[in-house]
């Protein structure tokens, strides 16, 4: 009888320690990661989404999120092209595409992205003037994501997308700069103020050519003009009188106080 107890008992045992290590096999995985499996060393096809089964001992295997990644590169010392010394951080956007090639080609895909990262954009700035680095952002971020995505291809790893985030300079090359951009105000203020009195100037004598052809033109000019001193709050108002208005009265002056002249072929008479 004891014999028998301890054959079930034993029986028993086994049995939950089968399903212990079945159950210790099965695996869930969500819709955006993938199992890389390696069976004895061997490379398997990769398993999931849902629930999947790793057989304990015969097979290792690594989880791999197929979301999109987000690298931040700290700042870096570049020197540009024109010898200048600047501080510049970007963030990196990445993806797996390729799971069994994440995991074989490369011993960890995102530390070896981070490092690509940061030696591609200290090379690819320091071919570049300090005014292109602070004018094309967006030219020289895609150069950056072309040239990482690249070298990831082989390791199964999709660059979505890189942005350069903070660009700092130092304190003199700040003021440099800022005293750059304010001579630049000034001078587009000055050829603003410019161009303006050159439009004006050009109204004036195009106003003066109308009214020299047209000499009404400045009688009315000068009616306005004393209606507008009429409106003020002036006591006294002085303006000249117009020399058309004058100009019949100053002819009949002329012609009363003008000496007669004795009619031609007249004989002047002589006492005797």
């Amino acid at each position: 009888m004891g014999g028998q107890i301890d054959m079930a008992s034993g029986f028993g045992i086994a049995i939950l320690v089968a399903i212990a290590i079945i159950l210790s096999g099965i695996k869930v995985l969500n819709e955006y990661e993938r199992a890389v499996v390696f069976r004895l060393g061997r490379l398997m096809p990769e398993r999931g989404p849902g629930i999947i089964f790793i057989i304990p001992v015969l097979e290792r295997w690594v989880r791999i999120d197929l979301r999109v990644n987000t690298l931040e590169i700290a700042a870096q010392d570049v020197i540009t092209r024109d010898n200048i010394s600047a501080k510049l951080s970007a963030v990196l956007y990445f993806r797996v595409i390729d799971s069994p090639k994440a995991v074989t080609e490369v011993a960890d895909y995102r530390f070896a992205t981070r490092e690509l990262a940061l030696t591609t954009l200290r090379s690819t700035a320091g071919q570049h003037e300090l005014d292109e680095i602070l004018s094309q952002r967006d030219a020289i971020s895609l150069t950056v994501q072309k040239i990482i995505d690249q070298h990831t291809e082989p390791w199964g790893i999709k660059v979505v997308l890189v942005e350069m985030r903070n660009i700092d300079l130092p304190q003199d090359m700040q003021r440099a700069i800022a005293r750059q951009a304010e001579a630049e105000r000034d001078r587009r203020a000055k050829i603003i103020a410019a161009e303006g009195e050159f439009q004006a100037a050009q109204r004036l004598a195009d106003a003066a050519q109308i009214m020299s052809n047209n000499p009404i033109t400045l009688q009315l000019r000068y009616l306005q003009t004393l209606a507008e001193i009429a409106t003020e709050k002036n006591s006294t108002t002085i303006f000249p009188l117009p020399i058309d208005l004058v100009e019949p009265f100053i002819n009949l002056r002329q012609m009363a106080t003008a000496p007669r002249q004795p009619p031609s072929g007249s004989i002047d008479a002589k006492p005797v």
